[in-house]
């Protein structure tokens, strides 16, 4: 081959594609396939970090901050109150005999009458009463993690009815374990009715008080998606 056909083959292999330098567009090409192939990774340290900052507002030291705090603290006050006021009314009445009327009646509406319960209301799931006590603790625990982890927290109806609900099934969980019945004491006297205790109030008036606070709460999210809109 001669020098000058050499020379010729060196040209034409330094203008072709191969050896061309590449070009700003495509550099961006190559760094956003190398980006996009990483996603994947991104993606899942994205999802860990967010598990990490929910796990940390779930933290003792997380409670205490932000509307969240403000639910545990009026939660435990409620809860530590009502359970309270049960307890002491139950240990004074059941001082005295099982079927005595201790008082009343009282406007023709309700008479203190000791009972022992051993069962449900109306006299269902009668004997049963270490089986309800467990349903108690298991229905307080989910009433704690709902209190925990919902999102956004509970506004402060919402928040006082489910610590009532949860002071009534610790008050009546604690009678089923210790005694193997629960202390009830106030009987209706203008309709047939089971008798009830202050435990069995905080439970009804919770689960009322629920229900209007989660209406509150839908009404002021959907006036706040029509200020949005």
């Amino acid at each position: 081959m001669t020098n000058d056909a050499l020379s010729e083959d060196v040209r034409k292999g330094v203008s072709s594609p191969a050896c061309e330098p590449v070009s700003s567009s495509e550099k961006t090409e190559v760094l956003g396939n190398s980006a996009s192939s990483e996603s994947p990774v991104a993606s899942a340290e994205s999802a860990v970090s967010g598990a990490a900052s929910k796990i940390a507002a779930a933290s003792p030291r997380g409670l205490l901050h932000g509307a969240r705090g403000r639910s545990v603290v009026v939660f435990s006050f409620v809860a530590i109150v009502w359970l309270a006021f049960d307890m002491l009314t139950k240990a004074f009445f059941n001082t005295f005999e099982v079927g005595e009327l201790i008082g009343g009646p009282y406007l023709g509406l309700f008479e203190f009458r000791l009972v022992h319960n051993t069962g449900a209301a109306w006299g269902m799931f009668g004997d049963s009463t270490f089986a309800l006590g467990v349903l108690s603790v298991v229905v307080c625990a989910m009433l704690i993690a709902f209190l925990l982890l919902v999102d956004p927290p509970l506004n402060s109806v919402c928040t006082v009815g489910l610590a009532l609900v949860f002071a009534g099934g610790v008050g009546n969980a604690i009678d089923r374990f210790s005694q193997a019945y629960v202390v009830d004491f106030i009987n209706a006297t203008f309709i047939d009715f089971p008798v009830f205790n202050i435990a069995d109030i905080g439970v009804t008036c919770g689960f009322a008080l629920l229900f209007v606070g989660f209406f509150i709460a839908e009404r002021a999210s959907s006036a706040r998606d029509e200020e949005r809109s």
